[in-house]
C-alpha cells in the first residue's frame, strides 16, 4: 500500500488528525467486505474484504477521502453451509450500516461512501441509506457500472457465475494474486438454471450444490481478464464518486 494510501486510513491516525482532514473537506467512505465468508478451495476467507480495501483505497487516492475501518461482517446466508462463514441477520446488519453512516455523518464529513462488495447485502444497505439521507451518501456497487458489466459479457467464458468464479478470480490475480492457490481451483457443477438460494457442500442434488464453494468456474480466470475488469470497474467507481461529489449535494442535479 502507497503512504498517501495509508494515510488515507482512519485507524492509523489520531483523532484531531480525522478532525483536520474532516474539517478541510475530506469525504469518508466506509468499505463493506466480507472477513469469513468461503470463496472456494482456491481463494481466501476474507476475499471480500481484501477486494474492498484494495479499491477503497484506489477511490481515496483519487479524491480527497478517509477510509473507515472495513466492515467485515454482514448479512450473507447463502454461504453459512460452509465452515467459518459468518452471516449476520439482514435487520441487524441494516441497524448496524445504519448507525456507522450516522456516527461518521456526525462529525461533518462533506459525504459518506459506501463501498459494497456484496449481492446479499446491497438491500439492506439501500434501505439504511435511505433512513441516513441520499444526499449525503452514495451507496457504490462495485459490480453495477456499465463498463464492469459490458467487460463481463466481453470476456467470461464460463456458463454461469457468481462467486469465487471466473471473474472474481481474475479480479484477485490482479488484487492479491498471493493469495490465490489455482491449483486448487474447481468448477461448480453444471446447471440447467440459475436458482436463487444457500450453495451446499453437501446436498448433491440441489441445483446450488458445489463442493468446493464456487458458484462458477474459476479454472477459467486469468491475470489479464482481472487487469481490464478492474479497469473498468474503477473506471465506473470514479465517474460515480465524482458525479456525487459535484452534483449529490444539490438535489435538484444530482443523478441519484
Amino acid at each position: 500500500m502507497q503512504a498517501q494510501s495509508i494515510l488515507n486510513l482512519v485507524e492509523n491516525l489520531t483523532w484531531d488528525a480525522v478532525a483536520a482532514r474532516i474539517a478541510a473537506g475530506a469525504s469518508a467512505i466506509l468499505p463493506i467486505g466480507a472477513g469469513a465468508k468461503q470463496h472456494g478451495f482456491h481463494l481466501p476467507m476474507k476475499t471480500d474484504r481484501v477486494q474492498a480495501e484494495a479499491i477503497a483505497s484506489r477511490v481515496a487516492d483519487s479524491f480527497d477521502a478517509l477510509i473507515w475501518p472495513t466492515l467485515s461482517y454482514g448479512y450473507y446466508p447463502a454461504f453459512v453451509e460452509y465452515a467459518g462463514s459468518a452471516s449476520l441477520s439482514d435487520t441487524t446488519f441494516e441497524a448496524l450500516v445504519e448507525e456507522l453512516a450516522r456516527s461518521i455523518l456526525g462529525y461533518g464529513c462533506k459525504a459518506l461512501i459506501v463501498l459494497d462488495t456484496g449481492i446479499s447485502t446491497i438491500a439492506a444497505t439501500t434501505r439504511a441509506l435511505s433512513r441516513v439521507g441520499h444526499v449525503k451518501a452514495l451507496h457504490l456497487k462495485i459490480y453495477d457500472g456499465p463498463r464492469y458489466r459490458a467487460a463481463v459479457q466481453r470476456l467470461a467464458q464460463q456458463s454461469h457465475g457468481s462467486h469465487a468464479d471466473e471473474l472474481e478470480t481474475s479480479l484477485m490475480l490482479v488484487l492479491a494474486p498471493h493469495l490465490v492457490d489455482m491449483a486448487r481451483a474447481r468448477a461448480s457443477p453444471p446447471i440447467a438454471r440459475e436458482v436463487d438460494g444457500a450453495l451446499s457442500p453437501f446436498d448433491a442434488s440441489s441445483p446450488n450444490y458445489s463442493s468446493s464453494g464456487s458458484y462458477g468456474d474459476p479454472t477459467l480466470a486469468s491475470r489479464e481478464k482481472g487487469k481490464i475488469l478492474l479497469a473498468a470497474m474503477m473506471d465506473d467507481l470514479t465517474e460515480q464518486v465524482r458525479s456525487f461529489l459535484a452534483y449529490g449535494i444539490d438535489t435538484k442535479k444530482a443523478a441519484f
